[in-house]
């Protein structure tokens, strides 16, 4: 969380984007940029490429000027390696882009890239994030970066010269181009000879294939990456364009890329903080199919958008974070939920507000939210208990917290089920009894006894809030104290010993769902006959 009188991270990035535009392209859209590659699943460190840039482009936005978010496909990567679980058969398309790759087994998709492209572009969707896309693929084949790939290759000698700086070991006849070979569509081909004056270019690849075209009408090749990039940087006027870690190193397309932005193509190096490392707690039950890291979809599945939202606008790029799909996604849900009540309740500090207001919507309105939003943990327990009984569950919610349908409960409802369904360990699921334990009520004591009499005389009261006095209240009747009084450690130790008899009799675990919950979903006739009174 930010922390109190800290200034709102995005707000300062909008006015020192708004102060550059203003200099370099005044009375025009101010451009933010992102890219991804879609050359297996898009995960959610990658996502932050697209968040970042995103909310700075919104609050532009909200300010009343106009600023565009290009998001660019860089779908005419080479293909470079078969990802674990696919047919090993895919190793002939290495080097082919990614467009021109087939998508995986039993994929609906035109191609490699399309395939993947597809689930980020929902989600981006889902999370309200408003982008113009760009085809690389597109680009490169349509001609419209022809007069840049010109430029870079009569450069090539000034872009070799600034790479240089950075190398261990000097390159003979440096070249920023790469032809894909015509015939098995392959970049493993070498340029062999140019002309600078006719523009002809031959190139023999790796196939034996081999031949010489103009450079000023071919559409089959694309710029080297450090070059790429600083290329559409003064192509498209780029303003602000955040980037990874890696891209940061001394020799890196970032480092290079503002040098050869000015010197070759006449434009300016973005204003580009680097984004940290996005973490996942509870990776269990993740399938092999979808990468070795969760995707924005999958975080979906799980969370609602202004949620997901909110974990990448409240901290600054730089600021490492981690998203849970363990057990930690209740404390996340609590946290939000405590975020909103202060808000609702004008406590919220200046950067506490600014980020819930991010995540809850942008600049074109609201997100969807849920009417009634009851606790993720307490949905959690009571899917968890009836097994998604749809019945089952109303009767519960309605009895908690006044829910009149499930459909004023979702679709927080509909996350925490899916979180259940797949990410709540199976030792850790609640099954309730269906007959009682006589062995464990035959070994009981006396006290244990009538600590169970006491709870069975008390279930008249039927809300959760006289369960909750009711099952800590317990121990405390027990030792002649009133039900209001403090704990001691002792009352402590009491307690848990009450609750873990109360587990073992209802789920047969010393653990379970908050029992105030528990008991609430048991129902007072079933909790009765399970201990026994």
């Amino acid at each position: 969380m930010a922390e109190s009188g800290e200034t709102d991270w995005v707000s300062r990035f909008a006015d020192e984007v708004i102060s550059q535009a203003e200099r370099r392209a005044p009375g025009k859209p101010i451009v933010c940029a992102s890219g991804l590659s879609p050359s297996g699943p898009i995960h959610l460190g990658n996502l932050r490429e697209v968040m970042t840039p995103h909310l700075v482009a919104d609050e532009i936005r909200r300010r009343g000027l106009e600023c565009v978010h290009l998001l660019s496909w860089d779908d005419f990567d080479r293909f470079r390696r078969v990802p674990a679980g696919i047919d090993e058969s895919w190793a002939e398309h290495i080097g082919k882009p990614l467009t021109s790759v087939p998508a995986p087994p039993g994929s609906s998709h035109a191609n490699w890239a399309e395939h993947f492209k597809a689930p980020m572009t929902a989600a981006l969707a889902e999370l309200g994030v408003e982008y113009r896309g760009i085809s690389q693929t597109a680009q490169y084949t349509s001609g419209a970066y022809r007069e840049q790939i010109l430029q870079a290759v009569r450069e090539r000698a000034r872009i070799d010269a600034v790479l240089s700086r950075y190398r261990s070991k000097q390159v003979e006849d440096y070249f920023p181009y790469k032809p894909y070979c015509d015939l098995c569509e392959r970049d493993l081909t070498t340029v062999t000879a140019y002309d600078d004056e006719t523009t002809e270019l031959a190139y023999t690849c790796e196939c034996g294939f081999g031949e010489t075209v103009r450079l000023a009408e071919h559409d089959r090749g694309k710029l080297v990456w450090k070059v790429d990039w600083p290329m559409r940087w003064a192509y498209e006027g780029v303003v602000f364009e955040p980037s990874g870690v890696d891209h940061h190193s001394p020799g890196s397309a970032w480092i290079v890329g503002g040098q050869i932005v000015g010197d070759v193509f006449g434009g300016e190096q973005p204003i580009g903080p680097m984004y940290a490392f996005v973490g996942i707690t509870g990776m269990a039950k993740m399938s092999s199919s979808k990468g070795d890291v969760p995707t924005p979809a999958d975080a979906l599945e799980i969370m609602e958008a202004p949620v997901l939202r909110w974990l990448y606008a409240r901290r600054k790029p730089a600021q490492s974070f981690k998203i849970a799909f363990d057990q930690e996604i209740q404390r996340l849900y609590d946290e939000w939920d405590a975020l909103g009540r202060k808000i609702a309740a004008g406590q919220g500090q200046p950067a506490e507000l600014a980020a819930y207001e991010r995540a809850v919507g942008t600049a074109a309105g609201p997100l969807p939210a849920t009417p009634h939003p009851v606790a993720y943990r307490t949905l959690a327990s009571v899917v968890d208990i009836t097994t998604g009984h749809a019945e089952q569950t109303l009767r519960i919610l309605a009895d908690l917290d006044g829910v009149g349908s499930l459909d004023e409960a979702r679709p927080r409802l509909d996350r925490a089920q899916h979180w259940v369904d797949e990410h709540l360990p199976a030792d850790q699921r609640t099954r309730v009894r269906e007959t009682p334990d006589e062995d464990l009520l035959d070994s009981l004591g006396p006290g244990e006894r009538e600590s169970l009499r006491l709870l069975a005389d008390g279930l008249d009261d039927w809300s959760l809030d006289a369960l909750t006095t009711l099952v800590y209240g317990v121990p405390k009747i027990q030792a002649g104290l009133d039900p209001d009084a403090k704990a001691t450690p002792e009352l402590k130790a009491a307690q848990r010993s009450f609750f873990a008899l109360l587990y073992r009799l209802l789920v047969g675990r010393d653990t379970g769902p908050r029992l105030p919950t528990l008991l609430m979903a048991v129902g007072a006739d079933r909790v009765r006959k399970l201990v026994g009174a």
